[in-house]
């Protein structure tokens, strides 16, 4: 195994999780939501489900259930109602367009949907199929026929951390511009948009074959 190889992993992983996909929206809709700080938890969350992912590929989970066509289409059909869920939830709040004023209330509730953050990055990412298929399918392209599986795993937790750090740079990003779109119309706008790509990423999950 040569660090060469790692080096080319990590710029294809890094482009790759630029493109914008479930995760940046699910991000996206928790910071402008609630702020930074579930924003940031969300970005956990999808980093948990990436490191677990990342680990039950190199222990030969993740083939056992990718071959299990029911206990996959399961995976698949729950990423798809969940990621069609939070879509419904932002295209109703921006139908409703009830807002209070930012920083009202914010400690308490930054409390109390920190760990709700966590869990909607943690669930959309889960019940992601493409993550088990990028483990299973893209990643060990990268590695040669009888490489200690400690490599798949350091592959797999590198693409982890690199997700991590892009989303938290986008968290970070995204929370200086919320007191910009405080405005009702931008905070309704947002909320559709966020909707609309989320219900969108179910609606392409659904069509797609494994």
């Amino acid at each position: 195994m040569k660090w060469s190889t790692y080096g080319e992993f990590l710029a294809f992983a890094a482009v790759l999780v630029l493109v914008p996909g479930p995760d940046f929206a699910v991000v996206t809709k928790n910071t402008l939501m609630a702020g930074r700080r579930r924003g940031r938890w969300a970005a956990a969350g999808i980093c948990s489900s990436n490191a677990l992912q990342g680990t039950a590929a190199a222990a030969g989970l993740s083939a056992v259930i990718a071959r299990t066509e029911p206990v996959f289409l399961a995976i698949k059909w729950a990423g798809v109602c969940y990621l069609a869920y939070l879509g419904a939830q932002a295209l109703r709040s921006a139908a409703r367009g009830c807002y209070d004023p930012i920083g009202v209330g914010s400690a308490e509730r930054g409390r109390a949907s920190a760990l709700g953050g966590w869990e909607q990055g943690f669930l959309s990412n889960i019940t992601n199929p493409k993550v088990l298929v990028f483990y299973l399918a893209v990643l060990p392209q990268f590695l040669r026929p009888g490489v200690a599986p400690g490599w798949l795993l350091a592959f797999a937790w590198s693409h982890a951390v690199l997700s991590l750090a892009y989303l938290l740079a986008l968290t970070a990003g995204l929370g200086r511009l919320r007191s910009l779109l405080s405005r009702r119309r931008w905070r309704r706008a947002m909320d559709a948009t966020t909707g609309a790509a989320l219900v969108g990423f179910s609606i392409k999950l659904a069509v797609e074959r494994a």
